[in-house]
């Protein structure tokens, strides 16, 4: 997996959880992924420049404004199944016809956020998803839009769908296929744990990286659907392990840095 400064020093940041990421620390994290010093200063400046990042100190950063909300959002995928609660079989429903299709990027913040809410398309402009999330309309609407759909678009909760609907809604989800990835992933990372203690330093932090984004990414992304449409275990025993598999990986890169 290629990786570049600008990529990895805003994941760097968002791991670090609101602490500051100093130039040494940078520096020293992406020597690992053979990124050049002269690359990461680039991209610090860059970042700065683009407002991502502002100086939190002599030779220190921290997230701008732009991206401290965005990133509180997706921090939030460690504790992703307390936004949960019973389903009465209900769901919500999002028409973004009025919004049009014509501006591409707005077009891509807008599926990508309504992707990361898991919600997905019934018919052109009318995404549904489960309503079983604790936030209400308004905080789903919040979150929409930090998420990057700028403009607003009507929300409600629908029910009493028929017969063929309901046949067409239950093919918008694969469940099959999400059991399967949080048992795949969740041996994968409880594998990796277990012989650890065996890998140099560097290659351990290379390794728990690149392993982590994957797992982190599939939390982020998780529709997070009720049962019957998934194993409910499955994916709590799944997100046990990624914030174990965190928590280790915090530990190996802390070394990384104390040691430059």
């Amino acid at each position: 997996m290629k990786l570049n400064a600008r990529h990895l020093v805003l994941d760097l940041l968002l791991a670090a959880q609101g602490q500051p990421l100093t130039a040494r620390e940078a520096i020293a994290a992406c020597r690992i992924f053979e990124i050049s010093e002269n690359s990461v200063r680039v991209a610090l400046v860059r970042l700065s420049a683009d407002g991502l990042i502002l100086a939190a100190g002599r030779g220190s950063y921290q997230l701008a404004p732009a991206a401290m909300e965005l990133a509180g959002d997706v921090a939030t995928w460690r504790s992703a199944e307390q936004r949960l609660r019973a389903w009465s079989g209900n769901y919500l429903v999002i028409h973004t016809g009025h919004l049009g299709r014509s501006d591409r990027t707005a077009l891509r913040y807008r599926e990508r956020a309504l992707s990361m809410l898991g919600f997905r398309e019934l018919e052109r402009d009318l995404y549904v998803r489960p309503d079983n999330l604790v936030a209400d309309l308004d905080a789903i609407r919040h979150r929409l839009t930090v998420l990057g759909m700028a403009d607003a678009a009507p929300l409600f909760v629908g029910s009493q769908w028929s017969r063929e609907d309901q046949t067409r809604l239950n093919t918008l989800w694969d469940g099959r296929k999400l059991n399967q990835q949080y048992r795949q992933l969740h041996e994968q990372l409880t594998t990796w744990m277990a012989n650890a203690d065996s890998l140099e330093p560097e290659v351990a932090a290379r390794e728990c990286f690149l392993m982590g984004s994957k797992a982190i990414r599939a939390v982020v992304y998780d529709p997070l659907l009720p049962e019957p449409l998934v194993d409910a275990q499955a994916r709590q025993t799944f997100l046990d392990t990624v914030r174990a598999y965190d928590q280790l990986g915090h530990r190996i890169w802390a070394q990384i840095y104390r040691n430059g």
